[in-house]
């Protein structure tokens, strides 16, 4: 999958003249005066918001693997996640709750978020992130389990289409013990309440 986003990304050239383009498209007048500088905006933006295709699981750790005491399940909740519709080209954004049980190996704190943030910063869908945030973990880690929650409210429900300003989205992706012990399973999901 990296070999094939990485493939892609380097086939997108975004320049200033198509985003003038797609002003005008919308009836706007790319030289009025607000308007000037927002190609250059836009592209800056959109790398930053895209910039998840630039990373890899393995890089963030970068080898932030510590020995492990006991095998306690750990839990990181409420990673304030963004990220963008492939479908519509518009924001969803939420929180993911991230938990796993150590095997040898635990990880530093702040690398949890840091993968996450690698696959939110992606054109995507929020079932594919979920999956993609746990395979992350499972591989750098090889925990004897991996669960994700992401709750998303996707603007594409929002503010077109609808319009249901208070739905959100949950999805989950359980590995190892959480997908085969409902004991665990029900630990994680009662403590990410």
């Amino acid at each position: 999958m990296q070999g094939y986003y990485g493939k892609a990304k380097e086939n997108v050239s975004l320049n200033e003249k198509s985003v003038k383009e797609l002003i005008t498209c919308t009836g706007e007048n790319p030289n009025r005066q607000g308007l000037k500088k927002t190609p250059q905006r836009f592209i800056s933006a959109w790398n930053y918001i895209t910039s998840g295709y630039k990373k890899n699981a393995k890089q963030v750790v970068n080898g932030a693997l510590f020995d492990a005491e006991d095998s306690s399940m750990v839990i990181v909740k409420d990673i304030d996640f963004f990220s963008t519709c492939e479908h519509h080209l518009l924001p969803f954004f939420g929180k993911i709750h991230v938990a796993y049980i150590p095997d040898k190996k635990i990880i530093g704190l702040s690398k949890i978020p840091r993968i996450a943030e690698i696959y939110a910063r992606r054109l995507q869908v929020q079932e594919r992130m979920c999956a993609q945030i746990a395979d992350a973990i499972n591989e750098v880690l090889k925990p004897k389990g991996v669960a994700v929650v992401v709750e998303g409210i996707h603007t594409c429900m929002v503010i077109r289409g609808v319009q249901k300003v208070n739905s959100k989205t949950i999805t989950s992706t359980m590995l190892g013990a959480f997908k085969q012990n409902m004991e665990t399973r029900s630990e994680f999901l009662s403590l990410i309440k």
